[in-house]
């Protein structure tokens, strides 16, 4: 495998990274994973000014241009012949002195990586089983708007999540709603409404999600946030998911109760393919 670092090309045994890297001593740094399909990054521009607007935020001055960036991300999808892949894009505040202070790291790290996509053939959503996670997300955190390279809630929700032989685990706010899961936005299908959590419940304002918006708004579907519960589930008519590595996913159950299944997730997920297709052609 070929990654990208630093303005350079080198075999993954090559491309090493300081110990003394911030992004590995403080998980300061940010993140984003996108889908490739035919070669071409899928919503490039949303997780890219994502990135941008986190790395303003974290006061990280990004060393490549966005042109540049989108350039060596064709390069090394044609090197490693993956038109279809996750790509891993991660940037670092870079090497400093000891302690927390970031303010000798002057020269920021940045990684691409290619990775399998997930299997499925393509035709119909996954179907996963959920837990509810003991690990509570604080409302209104700023942080929660970008992919920062510490994730240690979705980490532990994830871990859980492994523990009990589920897919994915569900993080309730501090409020008492659900939040998202470890790795996904979070939705639900109420009254033939499609429901989802609002940003200032501590969420990620995912790029999928936003496609699913925009989908609904495209079919006629009425979308609105709102807040549940985690045992109101049980009786809505549907439970789904948002994510780049695999699109939109159907919950089937939610510790171990069957969840309701709704059409309306199918026909936003051949939406969604059909988009993914006309973007990426």
């Amino acid at each position: 495998m070929i990654v990208f670092l630093n303005g350079r090309f080198a075999p993954e045994a090559g491309a090493v990274v300081s110990v003394f890297d911030r992004g590995f001593l403080y998980g300061d740094g940010l993140f984003e994973t996108l889908a490739v399909f035919n070669g071409q990054p899928f919503r490039w521009q949303q997780h890219l000014e994502r990135l941008q607007r986190g790395a303003e935020f974290l006061k990280i001055r990004l060393p490549f241009t966005a042109e540049a960036l989108r350039d060596f991300a064709r390069q090394l999808i044609e090197k490693n012949r993956m038109p279809d892949a996750l790509l891993r894009l991660t940037v670092s505040r870079g090497m400093g002195v000891r302690g927390y202070s970031p303010k000798s790291a002057q020269e920021p790290t940045v990684v691409m990586s290619l990775h399998a996509a997930p299997a499925g053939d393509g035709k119909e959503p996954k179907r996963w089983r959920l837990m509810t996670s003991s690990v509570r997300l604080p409302v209104n955190d700023p942080l929660a708007q970008f992919k920062t390279c510490n994730k240690l809630p979705q980490i532990l929700a994830r871990a859980e999540a492994d523990t009990a032989g589920a897919d994915e685990a569900l993080l309730i706010s501090s409020d008492g709603h659900v939040a998202e899961g470890s790795s996904s936005n979070f939705f639900w299908i109420e009254s033939g409404s499609v429901c989802t959590t609002p940003l200032a419940s501590g969420v990620l304002p995912g790029v999928t999600r936003a496609v699913v918006l925009e989908l609904c708004q495209k079919l006629g579907v009425d979308a609105r946030q709102a807040t549940v519960a985690p045992d109101q589930l049980r009786w809505t008519q549907g439970v789904f998911l948002s994510l780049s590595s695999a699109g939109i996913v159907e919950a089937l159950s939610l510790d171990g109760q069957a969840l309701g299944h709704s059409p309306l997730v199918a026909e936003l997920y051949t939406a969604y393919r059909a988009v993914v297709l006309a973007d990426t052609k």
